[in-house]
């Protein structure tokens, strides 16, 4: 009966939509195939502006963020949202191996910090901890 219940909470959590931001059109389209692969809904956004500009139209549940975006870094969009008294659970991902960046995406907050290239299954883990299942 108990894995009936958690298989359960893992579809609903699974119908819910993931953004994903990030100014590499082939890492948008490899993270996207792969939630999708995994039964999640993606919003797909180009850069922080463009997250922005959607945001208030956009039903995401958790938010996968680069940090190296072309425009607005990644950390400012998640401390812009924080501002604007944004919950929103944050995944961070960078190609960059520092420790300053990442101590500033953990003090700017996030679920989990992804160092490019990743598992797969740390994004569906990170992901399932920041929807709750």
């Amino acid at each position: 009966m108990r894995e009936t219940i958690e298989v359960a909470a893992i579809g609903e959590a699974q119908r819910k939509i993931v953004g994903i931001v990030d100014d590499d059109p082939g890492m948008l389209r490899g993270v996207g195939r792969l939630l999708s692969a995994h039964g999640f809904l993606t919003e797909v956004y180009p850069s922080a502006e463009g997250f922005l500009e959607r945001a208030t139209a956009s039903e995401a549940c958790c938010l996968v963020l680069d940090i190296n975006l072309g425009g607005m870094s990644g950390i400012e969009l998640r401390r812009r949202l924080a501002e604007e008294g944004s919950t929103l659970p944050v995944i961070f991902m960078t190609a960059v191996n520092s420790e300053i960046i990442e101590r500033e995406a953990v003090e700017a907050g996030c679920v989990a910090y992804l160092r490019k290239p990743f598992p797969s299954r740390q994004l569906i883990e990170a992901i399932g901890k920041a929807v709750g299942c």
